[in-house]
């Protein structure tokens, strides 16, 4: 079934994915409190997605901090789009044929 995207397909990375297609970027410390996961996984989650062009970073200083914003690619976006329709075509598929038996 084609549209699935397995740099997206991880869980964290789809919610990432998911978080960062209603926003135009969001805060680092943000995305880890939503996501439920650590410093550290984030930041490997978010080197993979920046590798495959999916999410850019962006670095700044705020309150004497280095913070760090992450926001999806225009190709993310449409990566995130084809995977979430393809996710739908396999739970509408499903269905279908839980409702036929």
């Amino acid at each position: 079934m084609g549209g699935f995207d397995a740099t997206l397909h991880p869980a964290a990375r789809l919610q990432i994915a998911a978080l960062l297609a209603r926003v135009d970027e969001a805060e680092f410390a943000t995305i880890r409190d939503i996501v439920e996961v650590s410093d550290s996984v984030l930041s490997k989650h978010l080197s993979v997605l920046v590798e495959d062009g999916h999410v850019r970073l962006r670095k700044a200083s705020l309150g004497g901090r280095q913070r760090t914003w992450a926001a999806l690619t225009r190709n993310g976006r449409q990566a995130f789009t084809a995977h979430i329709a393809a996710l739908q075509r396999l739970v509408d598929d499903a269905q279908a044929r839980i409702t036929a038996d």
